[in-house]
């Protein structure tokens, strides 16, 4: 099919229903055919423009988009095409294997059956994971079944009517060590083309495996490694803990267990996968509101620590209560007191000197992580958003972005893993107490060592992408000349590139000398936002946060 086959736009009714009924004709899932036949018939060119606005495009994390009939949704005869697309590149590539998961999502169960038919029907060994799993063990399972493919049928922390698809690559491929990470250009634009070249019927195989318990229990194995000595006063370590309705609860309970936290409440509201998401609008730990059951509970219960994961549970969050409040904190934050403790581990290791090691976050990430990379001898690199470009630094040993994502062990996930990183912070935290000093004196000690580096982020939701896009462009051609006083000092579009980064869509300016102010605005690439992240150095507190909150209300007012 062409890729006018997948758009109606500038189609008169004709075209329109030849365009419908061709697709039908290879859509296998019945209630989507008889839902785009009710279009047909009652010529709903609003309905029919939102499911044929050209086919489901690999976005920043895989495939992703809501639950409607047609190529421009998340569906069985999308994923169908995605499954052949993929068992013809491996094919391509003599790869014969591949690891399939899912979560909880309206759907998921029959896009992850459905591409283990399919992959298997192509000749591929298949394994599919029986029952929902957090997006982490999918990562896992790539490395330690050393499979060609991985693919793992989720949305995330989207909305309920959206679902999604990521692709993973274990090893080397055309030349690019993934090591069991998500696929990026060219390969993403190859697998889409693959996607419309589709020869169709399609041949199905039930011989596809099953896989039994034994991936978790290698997991937890290998999160062990961040786990120290247990103790009583482990043990009355009190954490409140939320799944927000996702996978995540059994696999992470068990993982704190087996390292000696015995003392979890979890926000019984929120403990089962629902795809319903009933407590929340958005099921993401960074949207206002998100943690309001878990923060009641900490409340309540004088907890240590809030652990909160997304959906999936590739996202953790956190919060703490500070004088008297319980606060979440930011993701940049997060990646400080995470970078500096294992840029503490790693350098106490005898054998360091005899493999270098690399930390790496994401563009709009702070910039806090290379200063403390710097004074432990760690290398440090900026990509591009997204954690398909963080995975790919050679010799990652920690990377993060600030969207609470955290890759802590990338040699077992390279990939962000709210998991072990949530094991992590807890063990940070408890160390901290035994220090008898809280998890915020631990940041600001870091900050007293390097200034402080604080940030923030203004994000904007739109009914389309393409409303994003058209803010975006509207804020580059009439961006602030002075922020919070501070002149412009130097301006980049993203679109040509950026130290030494591919293009990609957005704009970074530079205000101020002596402190700093960096603001970058980009679309996001998984949902209908455009965000705004903005960060200032200074070497005091005061001046630094007087700054923050001046330019945030000024960028506020301009992106409105």
């Amino acid at each position: 099919m062409s890729p006018t086959d997948f758009s109606i736009a500038d189609c008169d009714f004709s075209q329109v229903k030849e365009i419908v009924e061709k697709w039908c004709a290879n859509d296998p899932d019945i209630d989507s055919v008889n839902k785009l036949k009710n279009y047909l018939a009652e010529k709903d060119l609003n309905k029919l423009s939102n499911s044929f606005n050209g086919l489901l495009e690999f976005g920043t994390a895989g495939l992703r988009g809501p639950l409607i009939p047609g190529p421009s949704g998340m569906n069985l005869a999308v994923v169908q095409r995605a499954a052949a697309a993929i068992a013809a590149f491996m094919s391509a590539r003599n790869m014969k294997s591949v690891v399939i998961g899912m979560d909880a999502r309206f759907g998921s169960t029959d896009f992850a059956k459905l591409s283990a038919q399919i992959l298997a029907g192509a000749g591929m060994q298949t394994w599919l994971f029986p029952t929902v799993c957090p997006t982490p063990l999918l990562a896992f399972a790539v490395n330690y079944l050393s499979a060609d493919v991985g693919i793992m049928v989720t949305a995330s922390h989207n909305p309920a009517s959206d679902n999604g698809y990521k692709v993973y690559l274990g090893k080397s491929v055309d030349g690019i060590a993934f090591n069991g990470s998500q696929i990026i250009s060219p390969i993403d634009k190859e697998i889409a083309q693959l996607m419309r070249e589709v020869n169709f019927p399609i041949k199905k195989s039930n011989e596809f495996v099953m896989l039994n318990n034994s991936i978790e229990v290698a997991y937890l194995s290998a999160c062990n490694k961040f786990a120290t000595a247990k103790t009583d006063k482990k043990s009355d370590f009190k954490i409140v803990y939320t799944p927000l309705h996702g996978v995540g609860a059994e696999l992470f309970l068990n993982e704190m267990s087996l390292a000696g936290f015995n003392s979890i409440s979890v926000v019984t509201e929120q403990a089962k996968p629902d795809p319903k998401f009933p407590t929340v609008p958005f099921p993401n730990p960074e949207e206002n509101g998100a943690l309001d059951l878990a923060i009641t509970l900490a409340s309540q219960s004088s907890a240590d620590l809030l652990i909160a994961h997304d959906p999936d549970a590739d996202r953790c969050a956190i919060a703490t209560n500070f004088d008297g409040k319980w606060q979440m904190w930011r993701g940049d934050e997060v990646g400080a007191i995470i970078g500096r403790y294992l840029q503490r581990k790693l350098n106490y290791q005898p054998n360091r000197k005899n493999y270098p090691r690399a930390f790496a976050n994401s563009l709009v990430s702070s910039t806090l992580l290379g200063e403390i990379a710097k004074s432990g001898r760690i290398s440090y690199s900026q990509t591009l958003t997204g954690f398909k470009w963080v995975s790919k630094v050679p010799n990652l040993f920690y990377g993060y972005e600030e969207a609470l994502g955290y890759c802590v062990d990338p040699e077992k996930v390279n990939d962000k893993d709210g998991i072990s990183a949530g094991l992590l912070l807890a063990e940070l935290a408890f160390e901290c107490k035994e220090r008898k000093i809280s998890l915020r004196e631990y940041l600001k000690q870091i900050y007293r060592k390097h200034g402080w580096f604080i940030t923030n982020q203004i994000s904007l939701r739109f009914e389309s992408i393409e409303q994003a896009k058209q803010k975006l462009t509207q804020f580059q051609n009439d961006y602030p000349k002075e922020l919070a006083d501070k002149p412009i000092k130097r301006i980049y579009d993203l679109n040509n590139g950026y130290a030494g980064l591919p293009a990609t869509e957005g704009i970074i300016i530079f205000y101020g000398k002596k402190s700093e102010i960096r603001v970058i605005v980009r679309p996001s690439g998984t949902e209908p936002k455009m965000k705004c992240y903005v960060e200032v150095k200074d070497k005091s507190e005061s001046v630094a946060n007087k700054l923050l909150s001046q330019a945030c209300e000024q960028l506020t007012r301009v992106l409105s």
